[in-house]
C-alpha cells in the first residue's frame, strides 16, 4: 500500500518524461542526426488560392529538412552540459527586430531580410543529477507535448517527413528556455518517469487560422517575454517490456502579457492555452505501433483576431484571421519487422512496411462557427523503411491527402482536389565520437 501511495504521489506532484538524462559516456561526445528528402506530387503549392484547393501540377522537389549537431559534456558525474544546433533548410532566415529609439513606447519595426531557411539553438541546457527519482535542468529545452516533440529524431517515426499534425499545430520541434525537474519512480510493472517545467510563453500575436498556436512561439528579438511563463506536465509509463505510455499537458495563462509591445491585450480578458496529449508506442521484435492524440483549447480567440487587425503588414506577424477555440490531431502508424518474421539471418536485410494515418485541423472549432473547411485534413501514408544500420534508414512512401474532411475512406465534403506524393528519404542519428 505504501509503494502504491508513492506512485500516485509521483504521477500527481509531477507529470512524465520522454527518457531521462543518458549518461552513458565517461567524459565528452559529439553527434546529431540529419535527413535528405526528393518527393513527386500532383499539387500546387498554394491550397489557399483556389475553390478547389491546391491546383493539379505535377512538380518534384528536393531538400534537406535539418542537419543537426548535439554535443554533452560532463563536468563530473553530477554536472552535465548539453546542447543541439539545427540547420533547417540550410539558411538563416528573416532578422526581425524592434526599434526602440523612436521615443515612443511601442517602438517601430524594422525588417532585415537574409538567407533562407533557419539556423536555431534548439537545446543548450545544464543538468544537476540528484537521485533517479529527481534532478534539474535549466537552460534552453525540449518541450515534450505529444509524440513527436518528445521522440523528434528521423528513427523514431515511419514517414519520410514528421507526422504533420504535431508539425502543423505547435511548434516543432518545440524548445524554450526556463527549468525543468525530471525523474523516475517506482520498478517493474508500476516504473514511471515524469518532467515537469517553467518555459517561456507564447505570444498570441504569432496564432493564425492556419497554424493555431505555432507561430506564437517567441525567438524574434534578443530576449523572450518571461512576464507569463507557460508550465509542462508529462508522464511516461514504462512498466511492460517494449509499451510505452505517455500524458502531458501544457498551460499558459495570459499570455497576451508576452506581446513585445507590453499594454496590447491589458484591456482585454486573459488569453489562456491549454493543450492536453496521449501517446503510445508499442515495439517487439516483429511489430512497431505507434499513436498519438492532442487537442488544445485557446481562450478569447476572437480578441486575438480584434488585435491582429490593428497590426501592420511590417509587424512580421501573419495577421490571418479566425484563430481557432479548439484543434484536434490524433495519428497511429503499423510497422513490420520482415526479417523476424521471416526469421532472416544476420546478412538478411532489415526491411519495415507500414501504414500511417493522421488526422488534423487547425479549426476544430472557431468562434461563429467560421472555419475554412480546408484547414481540415486527412491522410495515409503507405511505404517502407530499410534498415541499412540500425540507425541509418532508407524511407519511402506515397501519401494521399484529402482536404475538407475527417474521413479515412471516401469522398471530402467540399469536393476539393487530393494531394498526393511519393517520398524518398535518407535518414540518420548517432553519436559520432564517445569519450
Amino acid at each position: 500500500m505504501k509503494k502504491l501511495l508513492l506512485i500516485l504521489t509521483a504521477a500527481i506532484c509531477a507529470l512524465n518524461s520522454a527518457a531521462q538524462v543518458d549518461t552513458a559516456f565517461n567524459k565528452f561526445r559529439f553527434g546529431g542526426y540529419g535527413e535528405m528528402l526528393a518527393s513527386w506530387q500532383n499539387y500546387g503549392l498554394n491550397r489557399w488560392g483556389g475553390t478547389k484547393g491546391s491546383t493539379e501540377v505535377n512538380h518534384a522537389e528536393i531538400s534537406i529538412p535539418r542537419f543537426v549537431l548535439a554535443f554533452d559534456h560532463k563536468f563530473n558525474e553530477k554536472w552535465i552540459l548539453g546542447a543541439e544546433i539545427e540547420f533547417e533548410a540550410g539558411g538563416t532566415g528573416m532578422a526581425l527586430e524592434i526599434e526602440k529609439g523612436s521615443g515612443s513606447e511601442n517602438g517601430e519595426y524594422e525588417t532585415e531580410l537574409e538567407k533562407g531557411g533557419e539556423v536555431a539553438l534548439e537545446q543548450f541546457h545544464i543538468t544537476r543529477l540528484f537521485t533517479e527519482a529527481f534532478n534539474v535542468k535549466v537552460g534552453h529545452i525540449i518541450v515534450p507535448v505529444g509524440l513527436t516533440n518528445t521522440h523528434h529524431e528521423p528513427i523514431n517515426f515511419y514517414t519520410t517527413f514528421r507526422p504533420e499534425g504535431a508539425t502543423t499545430l505547435t511548434p516543432c520541434t518545440w524548445h524554450e528556455t526556463g527549468l525543468e525537474f525530471f525523474g523516475g519512480f517506482g520498478n517493474g510493472y508500476a516504473k514511471f518517469n515524469y518532467q515537469a517545467q517553467v518555459v517561456t510563453g507564447q505570444n498570441p500575436l504569432g496564432f493564425s487560422r492556419y497554424n493555431w498556436i505555432k507561430g506564437g512561439k517567441q525567438g524574434f528579438f534578443e530576449a523572450d517575454n518571461f512576464t507569463r511563463p507557460a508550465y509542462t506536465l508529462r508522464l511516461d509509463y514504462k512498466g511492460v517490456p517494449g509499451l510505452r505510455l505517455g500524458t502531458s499537458m501544457y498551460y499558459c495563462h495570459d499570455a497576451g502579457k508576452n506581446c513585445d509591445r507590453l499594454i496590447t491585450f491589458n484591456s482585454y480578458d486573459p488569453i489562456n492555452i491549454k493543450i492536453f496529449s496521449l501517446d503510445a508506442q508499442y515495439k517487439n521484435s516483429f511489430v512497431t505501433f505507434r499513436g498519438n492524440y492532442l487537442c488544445g483549447k485557446l481562450t478569447e480567440a476572437q480578441t486575438v483576431d480584434k488585435v491582429l487587425r490593428t497590426y501592420s503588414s511590417g509587424s512580421g506577424y501573419s495577421r490571418t484571421l479566425n484563430v481557432a477555440e479548439e484543434v484536434l490531431n490524433y495519428n497511429f502508424e503499423l510497422g513490420f519487422n520482415l526479417k523476424n518474421i521471416f526469421h532472416g539471418g544476420a546478412k538478411c536485410p532489415d526491411i519495415q512496411p507500414f501504414a500511417h494515418y493522421e488526422y488534423y485541423n487547425p479549426q476544430e472549432k472557431v468562434p461563429n462557427n467560421n472555419a475554412d473547411d480546408r484547414c481540415q485534413v486527412s491522410y495515409w501514408a503507405w511505404g517502407v523503411n530499410y534498415f541499412a544500420l540500425p540507425n541509418l534508414v532508407i524511407k519511402a512512401d506515397y501519401t494521399c491527402r484529402r482536404i475538407g474532411t475527417d474521413k479515412m475512406f471516401g469522398s471530402t465534403k467540399a469536393g476539393y482536389n487530393n494531394e498526393n506524393e511519393f517520398c524518398i528519404s535518407v535518414a540518420y542519428v548517432g553519436w559520432f565520437v564517445k569519450k
